[in-house]
């Protein structure tokens, strides 16, 4: 910024500019050229006139120093210009000039845009015009470019699709270099025409074969005897034969599978890594294990559940005593009773799983009894259902694409027909309180045991494959429902399987081990000398006959 104390000084040397012509118009006139008048007002406009042509260096310097200070300055500079626009000694003609840039500074900073657009040409891509015509970076983020920045992190770009397929037009696009070509050419000397041929006389065409098989002679070419010679010779081929393209084709080895999701900025690398470690080793997430070990225990409970009441039951009804028909008609009363206060509902077992590609997918196990479709009554079906289903993004099951059904056929006790009208059950279903008293304490522990697991599993499992909590009311209803039809096979299998012969039972007699290969007679004390009693002795006494 030019300070108001300077101005006087640049005054002072404006003045100057005007007296620098008729110092030149003096040294004119001493070059003995042609006289000039020296007053009027002739003169003092050829002074101007010659003055504008030539400025001093001094006076140059001094108006850029004004124009720097007034681009610079501000508008305390513009200020001090209009200020002194009147004063004495500071042209007017600079005022304006220093003012012009001013403005068509201002005007190139206001429309830049603008301005780079209209100067390019009309060839320049697409790229070109939008650097040209964006705003330039001015040290903060605009809403709209933070808007679609968070946009961009917080919503995947989808994947764009493969490169389109070339066309084969039928054209090769193997180009050779001229050193290949030079290389792979052969020399036009060693060519030569039937009309050549023909001018030749007999002499000239054996002399000519003769040359040429001179060259394929085993000591036409010469070989170097040193190591060094071969390997330049080596050397020289192989630069020759990779001039010419021969190890371009040559198998390589297997291909490389490279894996594009894993420079992908989109994907965490630490987690892609160690997934694809997991998948690798066949390594299944921790909640997948502890639903196996729930899923586990759950049926060893329900497997010891049902063969404890199973077998209590059997007992209680055959220590009642009666021939084995009102035994078996009395568990097949229970069990009417049972299924009209207790229906038996269909099982249904879900699991989940992870597959090769990450998906989680659920897997529902049902399975129940039904009659045959046969006539006979006593064909009873096991039907089991197998659906596996998989998850959508929004956390929705797909449909099923296909159902397995696993049916097997046994044959229960004859049972008599239905009658017509419905019946109602002779005796209520069988329920002992103090067996249920008895086994409480475990129940309880086993019930604890198995909320525990499905707790610890439910923490670390995702909402979709969480478990509900076991009950042991539910337990026990679930299992007189599933037991009640098998009491009678469970009855009439144990009053009809074959006892198990051929097993001796040895009784108990007082005595030591050694007392049972003694004799039953008195025993004889012999002496130490004669006779003498040995091994032999001992063996016959004790394999004697007994009388």
């Amino acid at each position: 910024m030019i300070s108001r104390k300077s101005w006087p000084v640049y005054a002072r040397c404006l003045r100057a500019r005007v007296r620098v012509p008729a110092w030149n118009l003096r040294h004119a006139s001493r070059a003995r050229s042609p006289p000039t008048p020296q007053g009027g007002e002739s003169a003092t406009e050829s002074a101007e006139q010659h003055g504008g042509q030539s400025q001093g260096a001094m006076t140059r310097k001094l108006e850029q120093l004004s124009e720097e200070s007034l681009t610079t300055g501000g508008r305390s500079a513009r200020k001090a210009v209009e200020e002194m626009g009147g004063a004495a000694g500071f042209s007017e003609d600079l005022r304006q000039q220093l003012e012009g840039k001013i403005a068509a500074a201002d005007f190139r900073n206001e429309y830049a845009a603008a301005i780079s657009q209209a100067n390019l040409p009309a060839s320049a891509p697409k790229h070109a015009r939008d650097t040209a015509g964006a705003e330039a970076w001015t040290g903060t983020e605009s809403v709209a470019d933070a808007s679609l920045r968070m946009l961009n992190d917080s919503h995947r770009p989808m994947p764009r699709g493969g490169l389109p397929r070339q066309v084969d037009t039928g054209r090769s696009k193997t180009k050779y270099s001229d050193g290949v070509r030079i290389a792979s050419a052969r020399e036009k000397a060693n060519k030569y025409s039937k009309d050549d041929m023909q001018g030749m006389t007999d002499e000239e065409r054996e002399k000519f074969r003769q040359e040429v098989q001179a060259r394929f002679l085993p000591g036409a070419r010469q070989v170097a005897a040193s190591v060094q010679g071969i390997v330049s010779l080596a050397n020289q081929r192989i630069e020759d034969a990779i001039a010419r393209g021969q190890f371009k084709n040559l198998p390589r080895g297997q291909k490389i599978e490279r894996d594009h999701n894993a420079s992908s900025p989109f994907i965490d690398t630490t987690t892609y890594l160690m997934n694809k470690m997991i998948k690798k080793q066949d390594i299944v997430p921790p909640w997948i294990e502890k639903q196996q070990e729930v899923i586990a225990t759950a049926n060893t409970f329900r497997k010891r559940l049902r063969s404890d009441w199973r077998r209590h039951i059997s007992r209680a009804i055959t220590s009642r005593g009666g021939s084995l028909e009102s035994q078996v008609k009395l568990a097949e009363e229970y069990a009417f009773a049972e299924s009209l206060a207790n229906p038996s509902k269909e099982q249904i077992e879900k699991m989940h799983a992870i597959d090769n590609k990450g998906h989680l997918s659920q897997i529902t196990i049902s399975g129940e009894i039904k009659p045959g479709d046969s006539d006979d009554a006593t064909q009873m079906d096991d039907e089991i259902k197998l659906l596996e289903q998989t998850f959508n993004d929004d956390g929705t099951l797909k449909s099923a694409e296909e159902q397995v059904n696993i049916r097997t056929q046994h044959t229960a006790l004859s049972q008599a027909a239905p009658p017509d009208a419905p019946r109602k059950p002779t005796v209520p279903p069988f329920r002992d309180p103090q067996w249920e008293k008895t086994e409480l304490s475990y129940h309880k522990l086993a019930i604890k045991q198995l909320n525990d697991l499905t707790r610890s599993y439910n923490l670390m499992a995702p909402n979709l494959a969480k478990k509900p909590y076991f009950s042991l009311e539910r337990e026990l209803r679930s299992c007189f429902a599933d037991v009640a039809p098998q009491v009678a096979a469970a009855i009439h299998n144990r009053a009809t399987a074959p006892k198990v012969k051929g097993v001796d039972v040895i009784g108990h007699r007082a005595g030591s081990v050694l007392d049972k290969f003694a004799m039953d007679g008195a025993g004889h004390v012999y002496d130490e000398r004669k006779p003498q009693y040995g091994l032999k002795e001992f063996w016959r006494d004790l394999f004697a006959s007994k009388t």
